[in-house]
């Protein structure tokens, strides 16, 4: 067969050019007739297809970040609280919680109708269920809020969807919903995707740790698994770790269990050092010179709501083997108890010796510092536990990051700290470091702020 000549080769060439600019004009009529053919050859159509839809049910300090954070990469979001303020305040782009950074991605996704807040689930195609998990009697997990989530979007869910629990949870909690899923709607089982993804910020620099920390995905099949991460690779730049739901929820109580017994030993030595009369923030500053030695700094106990309460989740369901987690979360809770006491014997002490009842400071109700959480807060139990004790005392309540309160009536730091015989610093706020140390005060330091 004989070769085309160059003038065969030109004529076949025109040809194509011209198809493809009369399909070009096809497309540039009708733009939605390519996309359209597109979907239909898509069976399984992957989250980056096309706009996705996602309902998170519960916008609090977890779950508001990261509705944020999604509709921000393109993820259009519904957030779900049962609080009716929440949701009209998010609706018009104010935030509710203090999180640097937070307020102004808000706005920008509610202004572009990425994010709308509701007090109802919406159809989608992704649920989250990032709701309390507190705990319950003798400190034994509370899932009511995952359930209650679960079985307010179970009439929604549909073949193809995906449900993933971020709240924390103890073992076993996202098979016990996934049955609750298929005894209710027995035709989806085998058709939705089921996993476990829980969160791991840092309060206070969400935005980063959101976007930037390794996540643990596990789902209750390998197919799930690969279905969340799908989801959360397309705003998540850390690393996405496979595992099964089981071992995705205990590694979260893991973390925060470790993270308490470390806590522990710091306060444990700060017991001993009280009573040793040394310094313990010399003392930690020191022995942290050795290269594998890195103690934590001790506070006034460990409060919010993860590793306050996580390590119970552990406890509660293996307590004959869960003696260390135990022990750690007891002494955690006995060194607030420690500082009331301290507070208490101090302005007894300056009772007797200056003949009459002193004016007490307390500095920080947050749980940590430079934010507004008061959940399962140390100080605010010290505080709350020095206020009964001494009804004609005149205390006055620090809380910079928290404009009121329906409990304590606050003072400005500076007002407090002028003011006061004896200063008790609870919470290092970054303000109460500004302030200069002042020897005509007694000042019971138990979070580092002078470190004397």
């Amino acid at each position: 067969m004989r070769p085309p000549t160059q003038r065969q080769r030109k004529n076949a060439t025109d040809a194509k050019t011209q198809k493809r600019e009369n399909h070009a004009d096809k497309t540039a009529k009708n733009p939605l007739k390519k996309t359209a053919k597109r979907r239909k050859k898509i069976k399984n159509t992957k989250f980056q297809d096309i706009i996705m839809k996602a309902c998170f049910m519960g916008l609090g300090y977890i779950g508001l970040p990261t509705a944020i954070i999604a509709a921000k990469h393109g993820i259009k979001i519904t957030g779900v609280d049962i609080n009716a303020k929440v949701v009209e305040k998010t609706n018009a782009g104010e935030l509710h919680i203090i999180e640097p950074g937070l307020g102004d991605l808000l706005k920008e996704v509610v202004a572009s109708g990425m994010l709308h807040a509701s007090t109802t689930p919406e159809v989608s195609d992704a649920y989250f269920m990032v709701v309390p998990t507190p705990f319950k009697g003798n400190h034994e997990p509370d899932v009511s809020y995952v359930e209650a989530a679960t079985r307010a979007v179970l009439p929604l869910l549909k073949e193809g969807d995906l449900y993933v629990i971020e709240s924390t949870s103890p073992v076993g909690t996202t098979e016990a919903m996934a049955k609750i899923i298929f005894s209710e709607r027995p035709e989806l089982e085998g058709k939705i995707f089921i996993a476990y993804c829980p969160e791991r910020v840092l309060p206070g620099n969400v935005i980063y740790e959101l976007v930037h920390n390794d996540r643990v995905i596990g789902g209750l099949t390998p197919e799930s698994t690969d279905k969340a991460i799908e989801f959360y690779s397309q705003f998540v730049q850390g690393t996405l770790h496979k595992t099964n739901s089981r071992t995705a929820e205990l590694c979260k109580l893991t973390e925060n269990s470790s993270r308490d017994v470390q806590i522990a030993f710091a306060n444990e030595l700060s017991l001993i050092c009280d009573k040793a009369g040394i310094n313990v923030w010399e003392l930690i500053n020191l022995a942290n010179k050795h290269p594998r030695v890195n103690i934590l700094q001790p506070g006034c106990g460990v409060g919010g709501h993860c590793i306050a309460v996580d390590p119970y989740f552990i406890t509660a369901d293996f307590p004959a083997e869960s003696k260390i987690i135990a022990d750690a979360r007891e002494l955690n809770n006995y060194k607030s108890f420690w500082c009331a006491e301290k507070v208490k014997n101090t302005m007894l002490e300056f009772e007797l010796k200056n003949h009459r009842k002193p004016t007490v400071a307390m500095m920080g109700l947050a749980f940590k510092p430079n934010i507004d959480d008061l959940r399962e807060s140390p100080a605010k139990y010290i505080t709350t536990k020095v206020m009964q004790s001494c009804n004609n005392a005149d205390i006055l309540v620090v809380e910079p990051n928290v404009k009121e309160h329906n409990v304590f009536k606050l003072t400005d730091y500076r007002e407090a700290y002028d003011k006061a015989d004896i200063v008790v610093f609870l919470t290092a706020h970054t303000p109460f470091k500004e302030l200069p140390w002042r020897d005509d005060k007694v000042i019971l330091d138990f979070c580092g702020i002078f470190k004397k």
